[in-house]
């Protein structure tokens, strides 16, 4: 009956591949351009990452402020998650539950953005503090409407557990290219405006912006373009709108066993890793190994590869032995194995020798170059699955809690998992500037020229791998009690359907 009841809307509703066993896909192409909207937002996310040479430079305020200051308004950008979430639910428009969020979310973001790196500095004194705060809350409001897209719509996109993996492969793809890649541009536009002030200069945050605003309305029209046939309320759930309420969400956090676990997961790995921040990259080649645009020349050469790895590694592993498998095999590898030889190798190894020439950043190929090299790739392909993998396994926990009460809640899922991802992963850029007034960067974070300290390499190591390695085996740790196996979710699919079956038939009589 309820596969009957949908087949009633007209075919361009429908993919070719619909099953009517309650298990509907998408054509792949599909899946790679809904992953863009994640790509939308994390091309701000690497904007932001420059935020401490913008506050330092124009704002005027120390490295310790600046670093607060991220973190404070990464807990702001935490706690608008749950209101955002509970309209995510609500909502069922003619426009679908999420695109209307990722439009309104994408120009919040270009226009806040431009006023936060174009008046701001134009202001005079405390005024500039304040004036960039209040610039900064509604940013991040925008931030969070469109993040929310990218968890909530997971669980409509498709429900084929082997298709869910897919988004991931796409996602860490994208990520590698865009953190990589930008991290090349980064770095020669600071280059190319050394004699106005590099990091600090005004056109270096202008052209920055220019790029990242362009690029992100493009991503975000092709992801709107690939969720619009499955955004309609006959892909949610139970084929019903269910209402929810605000006790809903404490019940859900508090005996959804599988967002618990998930959370925990995924917010200790993001801690970590947004503790490397661009300031990290930039003390680590331009710093220690002595070379401003080095890092875009190491960078040329892992970014394909390591994409290669990374689709490879989430599309044989996750699709075959499951999502949970796939967490595993990617935090051990990872995490525990490669990190620990990336930081010896960075620690007790001469980076110097990576390049003849630090003007140029042309390479030398030594033990140190080739190790790093290879021990990076392999480290982007590994990592590519535990860092990437928490987005559909969202929509499995969307699924469990259908399974569990009878209610679809994807805005609930993806905001539970954002507030407390964001609150936890705000540390990050404090811990990265406490780690740097610890090794003597008080006023400004390690550039070119620094005299580089015994405690810097450590400091240095220990934030672009050390607290890798920690917060992966916090990965191990919570897939231990994790639920969602591979036999678990296709037993959970086929409950699923009989409780889909069951509700439409309700609705029908």
């Amino acid at each position: 009956m309820a596969n009957r009841k949908m087949r009633s809307l007209p075919d361009k509703f429908y993919d070719k591949d619909y099953e009517t066993n309650g298990i509907h896909r998408v054509p792949l192409w599909r899946i790679g351009c809904f992953a863009l909207n994640n790509t939308a937002t994390n091309l701000y996310m690497f904007m932001m990452m420059y935020l401490s040479y913008y506050l330092m430079g124009f704002v005027g305020v120390g490295m310790v402020v600046a670093s607060s200051f991220s973190m404070v308004m990464r807990i702001w950008d935490g706690v608008t998650d749950p209101f955002v979430g509970y309209m995510v639910d609500k909502t069922n428009g003619r426009f679908g539950k999420n695109r209307p969020f990722m439009i309104i979310g994408n120009v919040i973001l270009a226009i806040t953005s431009f006023i936060m790196f174009h008046v701001t500095h134009q202001l005079h004194g405390a005024a500039r503090f304040i004036f960039f705060i209040v610039i900064t809350c509604i940013y991040y409001l925008g931030y969070t409407c469109q993040c929310v897209v990218t968890k909530s719509a997971q669980s409509c996109l498709t429900n084929d557990p082997k298709q869910r993996p897919l988004f991931a492969s796409f996602d860490a793809v994208y990520n590698v290219i865009l953190f990589a890649g930008l991290a090349v541009v980064a770095a020669n536009l600071a280059a190319s405006l050394d004699s106005v002030g590099g990091y600090t200069s005004t056109q270096f945050f202008h052209t920055l912006w220019l790029f990242t605003a362009i690029s992100s309305g493009i991503c975000t029209i092709l992801a709107v373009i690939a969720i619009a046939p499955k955004d309609r309320s006959e892909f949610f759930g139970t084929g019903q709108v269910i209402k929810v309420g605000l006790k809903d969400y404490w019940d859900t956090l508090k005996n959804n066993r599988a967002i618990q676990m998930l959370v925990l997961s995924a917010s200790t790995d993001k801690l970590a890793s947004s503790a490397k921040t661009g300031a990290v990259g930039v003390a680590m080649f331009a710093c220690i190994a002595g070379s401003t645009v080095l890092q875009g020349s190491v960078t040329a050469l892992t970014t394909i590869p390591t994409c290669i790895a990374t689709f490879l590694a989430i599309s044989l592993l996750a699709t075959r032995l499951g999502q949970k498998k796939g967490m595993v095999i990617g935090s051990i590898g990872g995490g525990i194995v490669v990190n620990l030889a990336l930081g010896a190798l960075w620690l007790f190894g001469d980076p110097t020798t990576m390049t003849s020439d630090p003007q140029t950043g042309a390479l030398h190929w030594g033990y140190f170059l080739i190790l790093h090299i290879v021990l990076s790739i392999f480290q982007g392909g590994f990592q590519g699955i535990s860092g990437n993998i928490v987005i559909p396994m969202t929509a499995d926990c969307a699924d469990y809690e259908v399974y569990r009460t009878g209610r679809y809640v994807p805005g609930l899922m993806g905001t539970l998992f954002s507030f407390v991802d964001k609150i936890i992963s705000s540390l990050a850029p404090l811990i990265a500037g406490l780690v740097f007034a610890a090794c003597g960067f008080t006023d400004h974070n390690p550039v070119m020229g620094d005299i580089v300290t015994p405690q810097l390499r450590l400091g240095v190591a220990f934030l672009a791998y050390g607290i890798l390695i920690l917060g992966l085996i916090c990965n191990l740790i919570a897939m231990k009690f994790y639920p969602l196996s591979k036999e678990k979710m296709a037993e959970l699919q086929n409950e699923i359907v009989a409780i889909k079956e069951k509700a439409m038939a309700e609705g029908n009589a």
